[in-house]
């Protein structure tokens, strides 16, 4: 694994200093880049992204199976791990994000089931408009608090896994699934080669936003390596925290539970 000096308390966006600017830049961010932004994640990651996510809830299934558990998906964006997690089982799915423009989309990808096909699906998700650092559920609500590549965007890491950890029922599971560099050798300098250099001008082009997809690798490359993300876990009050690396070491999925 290669070396990384220790990673930020929370995502810095260039040229901000504090985490209300950072959290303020993150949001606009987002907001700008919504309309293009599930056309990119699936181009740019070759579709491998909702590999990524059907993996992580066919891992969380015990307790997606159960239909008296609740389940939210934290920095839902346009709900992709939502609806895979709806897919997955019987759970009640819940979404919250601070990007109302993502929100208007994972609430309509949700009424058509996830598909494009034109046919009326489920209901939509119940979706929230949330800042995930100050939620407004109460203390033990859900079995399930779940993120897919959005705990990397907070602006403060140890306060968002304590928020996590304060709306989790007691023995409640937190899942976090993001992107981390891989070790060295030729596919690590292949892989970064493709997302300082190719993702960013791809992205750039297509959205109309560059400062987005040049902030996307720079957030990957100050991010928790895993061990450290476990440790931080741990050092929070998670038990059983356990981490499981994908695709060559490009993402990794976190677990950790609540104590009872």
């Amino acid at each position: 694994m290669a070396e990384a000096a220790a990673p930020a308390k929370g995502t810095r966006p260039e040229g901000v200093t504090s985490e209300a600017d950072a959290s303020k830049k993150i949001r606009e961010m987002f907001t700008e880049i919504a309309p293009s932004y599930d056309a990119l994640n699936h181009l740019l990651s070759l579709q491998i992204d909702r590999v990524w996510r059907a993996r992580a809830a066919r891992r969380l299934r015990p307790i997606l199976a159960r239909p008296d558990a609740l389940v939210l998906d934290l920095c839902c964006g346009t709900g992709d791990l939502a609806l895979a997690l709806r897919k997955s089982g019987k759970a009640r799915v819940v979404g919250a994000d601070f990007a109302h423009t993502m929100l208007v989309r994972a609430r309509a990808k949700s009424i058509m089931g996830g598909s494009h096909s034109g046919m009326p699906g489920p209901p939509p998700l119940p979706l929230f408009e949330a800042d995930a650092l100050r939620l407004p559920f109460a203390n033990a609500s859900f079995d399930l608090v779940a993120t897919a590549f959005g705990f990397r965007n907070l602006a403060n890491y140890e306060s968002g896994l304590r928020e996590m950890r304060r709306v989790l029922k007691p023995g409640g599971t937190a899942a976090i699934l993001e992107f981390t560099e891989p070790p060295r050798g030729p596919f690590g300098a292949l892989f970064n080669w493709y997302f300082r250099s190719v993702l960013s001008r791809i992205g750039g082009a297509l959205s109309g936003h560059r400062t987005a997809y040049t902030y996307l690798p720079k957030s990957v490359s100050r991010f928790f390596r895993p061990a450290q993300l476990a440790s931080l876990m741990t050092e929070v009050g998670y038990q059983s925290v356990d981490f499981r690396v994908w695709t060559l070491g490009t993402v990794a999925l976190h677990t950790g539970v609540k104590s009872n």
